[in-house]
């Protein structure tokens, strides 16, 4: 128990400062890129879908680097399931949720398939060097096709919506810099207190180290996305709220276990396979049907659709949590 009195505090101020700085780095990077021209559909797509998941990328690294494969894969799946059903569920909870943009429709089926391909590479329950490169070059050719749907597409709403979210809080080039190295340097900062933190409480508790990061880490890395589309929700800027999510859950799937399998190989328990990415797979699954829309009809998430997504993350987490309670 000694070692929860410090680490307790640690993983608490980790994941504060985690959140803090994530926002900070997302809005200078988009501020920045929009002094340089950058299309507001493209800073959209690119810098706010993919930079939310800037924590979870470095949390998954350095795990990865410091021998704790659990608190790596756990982060990754772990914040997508967040991502569906806390966040979608809260956010479909307080306005039901419209798709209006034709790419974020159009990447509904890509993260579908994106998924598939992750739980195909970890029938061997471990994810190689081979593995991790093959997610990275997968990444590689999804950022290729992002920047070509955000040069060829000029009237996407979830681009207008961007624009005006730009327009609202303007920045000079100088402080939009300034914020985007401080975001940066105390995400470096906070990630690693988080790890350290996580790392010493699973020891502590004698629970596996996935458990944490499904749970603890995956909800503190995935509170970015969740603030920015409740904010966005109540805007009924529904477009920007999903392309948090989406981007987000393509970046955890592809980059954030590319990455952390290129700099570490590791295996992975099998109830990671045959419990999390079941769960993950299934509400990714969900949020297709429901969000792609079928015979020209517009997908839409109402508030039943909502409050369903949110009890799958309740009663998920609850089952993961309640060994640890027992001991």
């Amino acid at each position: 128990m000694e070692g929860i009195v410090v680490a307790l505090p640690a993983l608490i101020f980790g994941l504060t400062l985690l959140v803090w700085s994530a926002d900070r780095f997302v809005n200078g990077s988009a501020a920045t890129a929009r002094h340089f021209g950058v299309p507001p559909l493209l800073i959209g797509m690119v810098i706010v879908g993919f930079g939310t998941s800037a924590p979870e990328m470095l949390v998954s690294a350095l795990a990865a680097l410091e021998n704790s494969p659990g608190i790596a894969i756990g982060n990754a799946y772990g914040s997508n399931i967040a991502n569906i059903g806390l966040i979608l569920g809260i956010s479909a909870l307080i306005n039901p949720i419209m798709f209006h943009s034709n790419i974020l429709r159009k990447e509904l089926p890509i993260l579908t398939i994106v998924t598939g391909l992750s739980i195909l590479l970890l029938t061997d329950l471990q994810i190689s060097l081979i593995d991790g490169i093959i997610l990275l070059l997968f990444f590689l050719g999804l950022v290729l096709w992002t920047l070509q749907q955000g040069i060829r597409q000029k009237a996407d709403t979830m681009g207008m919506e961007m624009e005006r979210e730009l327009n609202s809080e303007k920045k000079t080039l100088g402080r939009a810099l300034l914020w985007l190295v401080i975001g940066l340097i105390l995400l470096i900062i906070s990630s690693r207190i988080l790890v350290w933190g996580a790392v010493q409480i699973a020891t502590a508790l004698g629970v596996s180290d996935i458990v944490i990061g499904l749970t603890v880490v995956a909800l503190g890395t995935s509170l970015p996305e969740l603030a920015s589309s409740i904010i966005s929700v109540k805007k009924r800027e529904y477009d920007i709220a999903l392309g948090n999510i989406l981007g987000s859950n393509l970046f955890n799937t592809l980059a954030v276990v590319g990455i952390a399998g290129v700099i570490h190989p590791f295996e992975i328990p099998a109830e990671a396979l045959f419990r999390d990415t079941a769960v993950m797979t299934g509400l990714t699954i969900s949020l297709f049907i429901i969000g792609f829309g079928f015979r020209g009809r517009p997908g839409r998430i109402n508030r039943v659709e909502g409050l369903m997504l949110l009890a799958v993350y309740i009663a998920y987490t609850i089952y993961l949590v309640c060994p640890v309670l027992k001991t």
